[in-house]
């Protein structure tokens, strides 16, 4: 646990679950823009030390997230360790994961608002907001926004295009974009790019899924050749730290553009993506769409409309790092950083003091 000694972020709320064997950690990496906001994810991790760090990785996007897309909140991030895969805990338990979960985050006083992630949803953002009201991404019958999946994936589409563009690509029609993993977001992202005339190729662990990625006449590949199967393409829509240095040394791909958080597993992969001259969408601006969804809806009062709108922006927003990255000679995310810093130090100099 020596990361919650050295982690920079600005607080760390852990808690174990006996009955459940449930571990929680809730971390806010800045409050610097405004209150810090940020998905629940419930997963599976080797190790609690593991789940520590993934979220403070997650809530130090969901800040860069916000300062490039111009949104007046940090980042923060909720990662719920479970005992066993969340499809096989039944009813009574999940309640009460969710339970002791909403309780943290009511501990924090609004601090941090949650919302929907990895293996939660809307339906089980109603169920915090029974105790906490530090919750985005409520049902819309419940008086949130919904789901948030759509407008993520249509961020990345719009990033996905702009980085066709500007790869020398051309549009999409007639190019072979590889999904990897077909959820509420990567299903969208892949029905968006082939009804722009995309060539699918797809994969994921989940049999349903891949039964209709056929019906829909699309490729698909076994999980572990997602890295190694050519596409103009690839398109990251699972889980992070897809891409560390030796994958980013060999990977057959055009460009990387996708929904997943942290695509990259260390600093060196963005650098290495560039050399092969592989155009590299950072994925804390090609995912903000969600970000849109929620603090728009929600937070700022935005019609759907004005949220549409902001969301077509990303591709403006990737245009601009692409640019830096060219006229530093740097690497994308690097760009996307400097973006971030830059905005954010705009934002600051904006609130009055």
């Amino acid at each position: 646990m020596d990361d919650v000694l050295r982690w920079d972020g600005e607080l760390t709320l852990i808690r174990h679950d006996s009955l459940t064997g449930t571990s929680f950690v809730i971390r806010v990496d800045s409050l610097q823009l405004g209150q810090a906001a940020g998905g629940t994810r419930a997963a599976q991790y080797e190790s609690f030390a593991d789940a520590v760090d993934e979220a403070g990785r997650l809530a130090a996007a969901m800040t860069l997230k916000m300062a490039v897309s111009n949104l007046p909140m940090g980042g923060g991030k909720s990662v719920i360790a479970l005992p066993a895969p969340r499809r096989s805990l039944d009813e009574t338990t999940w309640h009460r994961i969710l339970a002791l979960h909403a309780e943290n985050i009511d501990k924090l006083n609004g601090t941090y608002w949650t919302g929907p992630d990895v293996n939660t949803t809307s339906a089980d953002m109603d169920i915090l907001n029974r105790t906490t009201e530090f919750v985005f991404g409520r049902s819309i019958e419940r008086g949130g926004a919904g789901s948030s999946a759509d407008n993520t994936a249509a961020g990345v589409f719009e990033a996905m295009k702009t980085t066709a563009h500007h790869c020398g690509l051309g549009d999409l029609a007639g190019r072979a974009v590889l999904v990897q993993g077909l959820g509420a977001v990567g299903g969208r992202v892949a029905t968006l790019a082939a009804e722009a005339g995309a060539v699918l190729v797809v994969c994921d662990v989940v049999t349903e899924r891949l039964e209709w990625a056929r019906q829909c006449g699309w490729s698909v590949v076994p999980p572990e050749a997602a890295v190694s199967t050519p596409c103009d393409i690839f398109s990251p829509c699972a889980l992070g730290g897809v891409i560390d240095r030796t994958i980013a040394a060999q990977l057959p791909a055009t460009a990387v553009v996708g929904a997943a958080n942290n695509i990259l597993a260390d600093e060196s992969a963005g650098a290495i993506l560039r050399e092969r001259g592989i155009a590299y969408a950072p994925d804390f601006v090609a995912n903000a769409g969600g970000a849109f969804h929620l603090v728009g809806h929600e937070v700022l009062g935005w019609s759907d409309e004005t949220v549409a709108g902001r969301t077509k922006g990303i591709g403006d927003t990737l245009a601009q790092v692409f640019s830096i990255s060219e006229a530093n000679g740097i690497s994308t995310d690097s760009a996307a950083r400097i973006l971030a810093r830059q905005r954010a130090e705009a934002a600051r100099g904006a609130i009055p003091a």
